[in-house]
């Protein structure tokens, strides 16, 4: 990357300030000083609230629960500034000792208010089924109805007053102490890629997988093996310890299998979520068929596992930030510029935080926040065209975000089977813009070989990492503390269920699942984004058959939030979830891009040949 475009991007860093502003606190001061006195008026309000209420939530009306609720509202808004502050701070850097320790200070008082505020839950799910709809009916409670409703659901597995109080209390050591290790252990991996001064971060080594030198790539495989290598037992531990966290608290809450309370969170039936999985996993012959196709126009008999997301042309073609987010910009313009405003506001008010470092943690993400403030978007741009994608990708969810911020604390955000429609959303739109721009068959081919490749790591290869899950959860019930080996040995087993005879899996890839935060962070996580694509690129070819007509309710969908189901949401768009053939129509999908990019390749194979 030229230097002017290194220095234009290592200026796009957030500016966190705006979760410190405001809150009804004087923020004069440190950073420190100014969480702090965010979580003094939460928990100050918290002792109010259980002083107001504890004990007597089944003897509220309608109104007093409206009233009841605001002041939540309030509270929340508060604990999550703080820790919204806090973990982003954390994130950019990940090596300073004062973030790491401001993280812990949020995560413990955060633990102390919510432990104030558990009697309400408790109460609330106790409230007679009558009574309860009857309170939900008030018309001043379309900000908390659904949350207040979709609670109640965990009734059967809510234990009793003490012992959730234990269970909060002791979460600050637990999980999310151990997830909190993970990411620094991970985050401080660095790996000597050959032929470079200076080790690089996790991140910068895996995009070069894409090189089209295959010995490059094999080196740069055996570099990032070796580099997971020194703290793979422990990060090993920590997974162990994590699954058998999890193991115990199923079986106190009576949760039927592993997957449940994930399935409950995200407001997906245990059969919904298994027909999704079947459905997949009966189409893994897609990829398989993909990765053949991969393996002749890179001249080679059988692909390695190395050789995945090798470029299949020399079209590698270089992105600019600048370039990139004019990219963006226009695409996300192309089909709303209500859109294309909120996402401007992102580049413009310092809500991305793009150059990677070797102190950041790696991936991408959007946060969130709060509706009080806006989301962040966090990113570590190198400068290829899949980093464009991913750029869309994460501008998607803060389209997202940023639209339900006015349903309010309580329903900005979806469950996760939802949660990934607005970003494959405006994937698809950017996708679609670059390939209108390709000169060339190879360019043509580059793009469409991206696409499917995004395809199929983000339905097959998720299905696959929900299978190696499921495999991992089970034997840690089963057989005990698991051994690196027997991790590797379910990785391995999973990916050949799905790569079949296409891909050779390699000794040394047997490690690479110890670097993944999902299973550690969110276990359970990644089958949604199976679910959230397939439902994306159903909303999204209603947008190329239907066009305009379609945008107004698809931005209304996003602005709902989470203030309604799964099911609800969909239904806005016309995408009925219910519908048995749901998975098998967006797969068919799928499969169209597929016979695109297979057309493709073999137009430029056999160009190259006549050459």
């Amino acid at each position: 990357m030229a230097d002017a475009a290194v220095t234009t991007l290592e200026r796009v860093t957030w500016d966190l300030s705006d979760l410190l502003d405001g809150g009804g606190i004087d923020t004069v001061g440190d950073d420190e000083q100014a969480v702090s006195a965010l979580l003094d008026r939460a928990e100050a309000l918290a002792d109010s609230f259980s002083g107001s209420y504890e004990g007597r939530v089944a003897e509220l009306d309608g109104p007093q629960l409206v009233e009841a609720m605001k002041r939540l509202a309030e509270i929340s808004e508060l604990a999550g500034r703080a820790g919204s502050f806090a973990h982003l701070r954390f994130a950019a850097d990940t090596e300073d000792p004062a973030n790491g320790a401001l993280v812990q200070m949020v995560s413990e008082r955060g633990t102390a208010i919510q432990t104030k505020l558990l009697f309400f839950e408790l109460e609330w799910v106790e409230v007679p089924d009558e009574r309860a709809e009857e309170l939900l009916a008030d018309g001043g409670l379309g900000f908390a109805r659904h949350y207040l409703r979709t609670e109640r659901r965990y009734r059967p597995h809510l234990l009793t007053k003490p012992e959730e109080t234990i269970a909060t209390e002791l979460s600050v050591t637990g999980r999310s102490a151990w997830t909190r290790l993970f990411d620094e252990l991970t985050s401080s991996i660095r790996v000597e890629l050959p032929g470079e001064d200076e080790p690089a971060s996790l991140d910068v080594a895996l995009s070069r997988l894409v090189d089209p030198d295959r010995e490059a790539r094999r080196s740069t495989a055996e570099a990032v093996t070796a580099a997971l290598q020194p703290g793979i037992r422990t990060r090993a531990y920590v997974f162990n310890t994590l699954l058998q966290d999890k193991s115990i608290k199923d079986r106190l809450r009576s949760y039927p299998h592993w997957l449940a309370s994930r399935n409950l969170s995200n407001e997906a039936s245990d059969e919904s979520v298994q027909a999704l999985v079947e459905a997949v996993k009966g189409r893994y012959g897609l990829a398989r068929r993909w990765y053949e196709t991969k393996a002749r126009l890179l001249g080679i008999e059988r692909l390695a596992d190395y050789d995945r997301m090798a470029a299949v042309t020399s079209d590698d073609e270089e992105i600019q930030w600048d370039q990139g987010r004019e990219l963006v910009l226009d695409s996300f313009a192309s089909f709303s510029g209500q859109a294309a405003g909120v996402v401007e506001h992102f580049f413009e008010d310092r809500w991305i935080d793009a150059p990677p470092t070797p102190v950041k943690r790696g991936g991408a993400f959007s946060a969130s926040t709060v509706p009080s403030v806006h989301p962040y978007v966090l990113l570590n741009y190198t400068g290829k065209r899949r980093d464009v994608m991913t750029l869309a990708h994460e501008l998607g969810h803060g389209l997202h975000q940023t639209l339900a911020r006015e349903q309010g604390v309580f329903h900005q955000n979806t469950p996760l089977t939802v949660a990934e429609t607005a970003s494959v959303f405006a994937e698809e739109i950017v996708f679609g813009r670059l390939l209108g721009q390709a000169e060339t068959p190879e360019s043509r081919l580059s793009l469409l070989a991206e696409a499917i490749e995004g395809q199929i790591g983000t339905v097959f290869r998720q299905i696959a990492m929900n299978q190696f899950e499921d495999r991992v959860h089970s034997a840690r019930r089963s057989e005990g503390e698991l051994p690196v080996e027997r991790f590797g040995d379910l990785w391995a087993e999973t990916q050949a269920e799905l790569l079949g005879d296409s891909v050779e899996i390699t000794d040394n890839y047997r490690s690479w699942w110890s670097y993944v935060p999902h299973f550690i962070g969110t276990p359970g996580y990644v089958y949604a984004y199976a679910f959230g694509q397939l439902l994306a690129l159903s909303v999204y070819r209603l947008y190329t058959e239907r066009g305009d007509e379609i945008v107004p309710a698809y931005l209304e969908m996003l602005t709902a939030g989470g203030s309604r189901s799964p099911e609800d949401l969909a239904r806005i768009v016309g995408v009925d979830l219910a519908d048995p053939g749901f998975w098998d129509s967006g797969l068919e999908l799928v499969e169209e891009q597929l016979d695109a990019a297979v057309e493709a390749a073999d137009a430029v194979i056999a160009s190259r040949q006549d050459q």
